[in-house]
Formats: C-alpha cells, structure tokens, sequence
C-alpha cells in the first residue's frame, strides 16, 4: 500500500489490523487471480484454493495460481472437500503428495461430509513428512444448524486436532451461510455459539467461515474486527476489510469499528 495512503488512514484514526481474512478460489483463472493478488495480497492471512476445482483444471494453470500466490507472499491452502474424497477412497497418500508436488503450504482436513478414517496424529505425521501444514474443519457439510450437544462434541474435536498439531480450526459454512453450522435457515449468526468458539480457542486459532455478506458483518459485529474469516469470495475481499476498519457505512456507526478521532478518547473501543 503506497504511503500517502497509509498515511491518510491513520489522519482518519483506521486502526491498524492484523491480517485476518482467508478468501477462496472457487475456480478462478489464472489471470484474474493474479489481478486481486495484485491490489489485495498485503490483506490476505491465507488463500484457499477450493473444492476439487484445481485437480480438474489443466495443471498448468494450477500451477501457475499457486506459483503468483507464492510471488506474492501468500500462503497457500487447499480446500477440505478433496481430503475427504482422498481418505473415503483410500488415496490420501497420493493426495498429498500432489499438494506438495503442486506447490500447496497447507491442507485442510475434515469430515464435514464423510468418516474421519485417519486418526488425527496418523494424518498429522503425513503432512509433515511432505512439509505440508494443516488446519481442520469444524462442522458437518449437511448436517444442518450445531444444537449446543454438537457443539460440545465439535469442541473435543477440534482440541483433538490442535493437540496432534493443527495449526488453525475452520468453522463450517459452507457457500451459503444459511442452515449450517452457527447460521440459521435465514443466515442469522448463533451468536452464544460463536462467542463459545471463541472463549474455548481463541480467535487466532479459529477461522469462521464467512461467505456472505451478512455473514461477515455479523462475525465482525459480534467478535471484532480481528475476527479470522474464511471462504470469503475475492471479489469481496476489500468489501470485508473497510467493514473491519469502520470505513463502510454500516460499520461507521458501531463504535467497536468507527475509526477514533486523533486525540478522542478509547471508550467504546475494544482494546
């Protein structure tokens, strides 16, 4: 970001954010992935590359996706629907030495639509063995809404998971945010449930997928603008980051996200 702009934010009192927001690739080309690289690499804490979308596209295009993300400095992941399909078939050591060989930092891990299979320091040990590091997904994919009962399972899981070596939890939410995990059939946020994640974990360790608008604002709103969110669509990307930072209209009236006046004073501002 060129100075005079960082320069003006800080004239307006935008809080300086870590760097919080994982988006996903549904598919992209190559050449309109490099173009949001290009104007929002510096707001991106990882990059999904999702679904089973790069393993049928012509590989040199995958490989060229992953080649502009490392250029730019941004890691890399890939989605957890392709694990699943890797460990119901038998083949997940073939999946991930593909990953590694393609060029991914990390995996996903999950059981959001299929049996475990491999217990967790099982999988743990094989991406290390490939230099590959992985995060695990929360949530069934069809499962509907978490009741608390769920949620306390989901919880053991996850604690499961971090203990074998997982680096961050994703929350399950599918591309639709509606009737899945902590979101109602009319994409309301479970707000106890997500405050729960949260006092359990830590937020630096969780990622809530988040790919709605609706979705986003209302993580924003409840959890702060240091909230990690995932599967948020590129082209959406710089929508999530001025809510973050009071820089949109519906953020600006909330205090916990309305930039602070130079010399105002911090009440109303998490800390």
């Amino acid at each position: 970001m060129a100075s005079g702009f960082d320069d003006y934010l800080r004239q307006l009192g935008v809080a300086e954010l870590p760097v919080a927001s994982c988006p996903f690739d549904p598919g992209l080309a190559p050449a309109v992935l490099e173009s949001h690289l290009a104007q929002s690499a510096h707001l991106i804490l990882s990059l999904k590359i999702s679904m089973s979308c790069w393993i049928v596209a012509d590989a040199a295009a995958t490989r060229r996706k992953l080649a502009a993300a490392a250029a730019a400095g941004v890691a890399t992941s890939a989605g957890g629907g392709p694990y699943e399909i890797a460990v119901a078939q038998g083949r997940l050591s073939a999946y991930l030495d593909l990953c590694a060989d393609v060029g991914f930092g990390a995996i996903e891990c999950g059981s959001g639509f299929t049996d475990t299979g491999v217990p967790p320091a099982e999988a743990a040990e094989m991406a290390r063995q490939r230099g590959l590091v992985f995060d695990y997904e929360l949530g069934d994919k069809h499962g509907g809404e978490f009741d608390s009962a769920r949620l306390s399972e989901l919880i053991d899981e996850g604690h499961r998971w971090l203990e074998a070596g997982a680096r961050r939890l994703v929350i399950e939410a599918r591309e639709s945010a509606s009737a899945v995990g902590m979101f109602d059939a009319g994409g309301k946020l479970d707000t106890a449930h997500a405050s729960r994640l949260a006092a359990e974990f830590g937020l630096e360790r969780l990622v809530f997928e988040a790919p709605t608008k609706p979705s986003q604002f209302a993580l924003i709103d409840h959890l702060g603008p240091e909230v990690q969110l995932g599967n948020i669509p590129m082209d959406e990307l710089l929508r999530v980051e001025i809510y973050r930072r009071g820089l949109h209209s519906d953020a600006f009236g909330n205090p916990l996200l309305r930039p602070r006046r130079p010399g105002a004073p911090l009440e109303g501002r998490s800390a």
